[in-house]
Parts: structure tokens; sequence; C-alpha cells
């Protein structure tokens, strides 16, 4: 069964509409009369970790990192900079 709330609704009732989720209902969120946003469980797809990196791989959403070209050069350059940079952040 689903359930459609307002968006003063679902923020109001935030809490109670994720506990429902969990439990495996969908939820509708309307703005001013017309439904715009769902909520729903997420499906537990049981793929592995590569699986998942590869599938997002082939979307195009994740590429893989490239070895460095050339010598990797620390970023502070007078000694003690970590020390002084955590000193201003207290």
């Amino acid at each position: 069964m689903v359930h459609v709330y307002s968006t003063y609704e679902a923020k109001t009732k935030f809490g109670e509409l994720i506990r429902r989720v969990q439990s495996g209902q969908r939820i509708i969120i309307s703005y001013r009369g017309k439904q715009v946003a769902e909520i729903a469980p997420l499906e537990k797809t049981g793929t592995s970790l590569q699986a998942s990196i590869e599938r997002l791989e082939d979307l195009g959403a994740l590429s893989r990192a490239r070895k460095p070209t050339g010598d990797l050069k620390p970023l502070a350059r007078r000694p003690g900079a970590l020390a002084r940079f955590l000193e201003a952040r207290e």
C-alpha cells in the first residue's frame, strides 16, 4: 500500500515515514497536490563490491585512478606547516 504525504506532513513525521519504509512500504511526497518524490526501501542486490564497481565504471560514473606520472612532492614547503595549521585551528 502506498501512502501520500504533503511536504509539510513528511517533514513533521519524518521518523514515522522512515519506520514505514523500513517495514517495506513506499511513501509518496506531494507538493501543492502534485506528486513529486517517492521514498522506497532499498533493494538488496547481493552483488559484490567488485561487481558494483564494474557496473559504475560501465555507466561512466566511476573511473580507475591513474598512476602518478612523476615524483610526488609534499604539499607543505616549509617545515612545521602541519604544526602551524593545527595551532591555528585551536
